[in-house]
């Protein structure tokens, strides 16, 4: 995964961003070992996607979780594969594809 740190994409708030499997980091935002983690799940979730259809998939996920109690961000499938194992650093060595299905349920 390429890093590209800049002081323009995330907008100001955020530390980074995965887009197609480049990410980009704030220049001030410290950069950790389970941060870049986590955004390899994302990654490999994407590629399983063909890239479009994640993000399509996720922007649907997140406009229907807005009409559910909680944060809507942190219920998207991909979010809670990605967040539920950021820490597990042989995680991606053991996943099966499209496990982020399994987080699907509340």
């Amino acid at each position: 995964m390429k890093i590209v740190r800049n002081h323009f994409i995330p907008f100001k708030g955020f530390k980074a961003v995965n887009l197609f499997g480049i990410l980009f980091v704030r220049k001030e935002a410290e950069l950790t070992s389970t941060l870049i983690n986590h955004e390899y799940i994302h990654t490999a979730q994407m590629k399983e996607l063909l890239y479009v259809f994640f993000y399509l998939w996720y922007l649907v996920e997140w406009i229907v979780r807005l009409f559910q109690k909680g944060n809507a961000y942190r219920q998207i499938s991909f979010e809670r594969e990605a967040y539920a194992n950021e820490d597990d650093f042989a995680y991606l060595s053991n996943r099966k594809h499209y496990s982020f299905v399994r987080y699907l349920k509340r």
